[in-house]
């Protein structure tokens, strides 16, 4: 049930990273800026990954909890990653900032609601539920990610990000594992 909500993720992800290409302005600061991103959801995809492919055959309570804290401890690295990041020197540099930070804000919300869920699981019983909701978790952050790649393509009518997300090897490395 893990595996299935990732899709969605990585679905989201190639959003984000293939949907931002087509601008012309190719700025250094510009590129830091969307390889910063584009590494930090890489990293965070991946810990996702393992957390979700670690639950295969071996859906328990511990296991659950092992699955859960790793992709808590993902998140908050992402959460830190994108937060400081600070703001591409772009025309549109503070809506980009003010687009990643609130990202980053609804993935700590996101990992809290999980951590609560996960941590009232009391036996055999409410492991399966409990593994839903944390599918359901990971398909709301894609839905975020992907809400953050749109806010992004707005907020950058000149394109100067387009380009950096089309030209940052760390984003080119994030569609083609997304492919």
């Amino acid at each position: 049930m893990v595996r299935l909500a990732i899709l969605p993720l990585v679905v989201g992800l190639s959003f984000l990273a293939a949907g931002c290409g087509g601008g012309s302005n190719d700025q250094p600061s510009a590129q830091d800026w969307a390889s910063g991103v584009c590494t930090a959801l890489t990293d965070w995809t991946n810990s996702v990954k393992a957390a979700g492919n670690s639950l295969k055959g071996n859906i328990s309570e511990d296991s659950l909890k092992t699955a859960a804290s790793d992709i808590e401890d993902a998140s908050k690295s992402l959460e830190s990653d994108l937060k400081n990041l600070g703001k591409p020197n772009t025309k549109s540099g503070q809506d980009a900032k003010n687009a990643v930070d609130k990202l980053a804000g609804e993935v700590d919300d996101d990992v809290n609601e999980m951590k609560d869920t996960v941590d009232n699981v009391s036996g055999a019983a409410g492991v399966v539920p409990a593994v839903q909701s944390v599918s359901a978790t990971v398909s709301k952050m894609a839905s975020q990610i992907s809400g953050t790649a749109q806010t992004l393509d707005q907020a950058d009518p000149s394109g100067e990000l387009k380009q950096a997300f089309k030209d940052a090897p760390a984003c080119k490395s994030l569609t083609s594992s997304s492919s």
